[in-house]
């Protein structure tokens, strides 16, 4: 759908593009549907990952399984902090769209960046407390699978906080024009993307491996 009011064009995909370039709309539309067609991959992979680690949830062993090494506190707590990253980076979105002032986008994504580094963290300290508790993941099949899940995504996420590090970056460097815009934009769509696949792990590993 497009409509014009008086010297603006004002299609654009969600971010104001064509009051930038006239031609920024096209051009977006183009670049934002091959940017679905790889989130759409990433969520197969996502997928696959989880089947195999349904199938060796009861791979241990002799070892670990869920109720041993699984706590659904910290989790929980990890979850919050992507969900609140979420809403933070839908802010820093809303600031970029209506054209506020470059201290209050950057304010948004820079708290993005530290929630998403903050899970991190957290998600680092797991992987050494399971360690610690002879779990490791090479113990068992369930505890591969188990690795192997939840490293794809802390590494999503990671790759995630040095983008949103470098579109800081940009926006200090070029403003907020529609290249910048249109980055903007793809890396909001990976970030809500990483969001959803981990609620996706956190039911399926947590609660479902607590409650079984």
């Amino acid at each position: 759908m497009s409509r014009t009011t008086g010297e603006h064009d004002t299609r654009h995909p969600g971010l104001n593009l064509a009051e930038t370039d006239t031609f920024a709309h096209a051009e977006a539309e183009e670049t934002v549907f091959g940017f679905w067609v790889f989130l759409m991959s990433d969520v197969v992979l996502f997928a696959l990952l989880i089947a195999v680690y349904a199938t060796t949830v009861p791979m241990t062993d002799g070892g670990p399984g869920p109720r041993d090494i699984l706590k659904l506190g910290p989790a929980a707590f990890e979850t919050g902090l992507l969900l609140l990253s979420s809403l933070s980076f839908g802010m820093a979105s809303l600031a970029l769209k209506y054209g506020e002032p470059r201290r209050r986008l950057v304010g948004w994504l820079a708290l993005t960046l530290v929630l998403g580094l903050a899970f991190l963290g957290l998600e680092l300290k797991d992987f050494a407390d399971w360690a610690a508790q002879g779990a490791p993941p090479q113990r068992s099949g369930f505890l591969s699978a188990l690795f192997v899940l939840l490293s794809t995504h802390g590494l999503h996420v990671a790759i995630g906080c040095l983008w949103i590090a470098v579109m800081i970056a940009q926006v200090f460097r070029f403003a907020t024009n529609a290249a910048v815009k249109l980055r903007i934009m793809r890396l909001a769509l990976f970030w809500h993307m990483l969001d959803v696949v981990w609620i996706g792990l956190f039911s399926v590993i947590y609660l479902v491996g607590l409650s079984a």
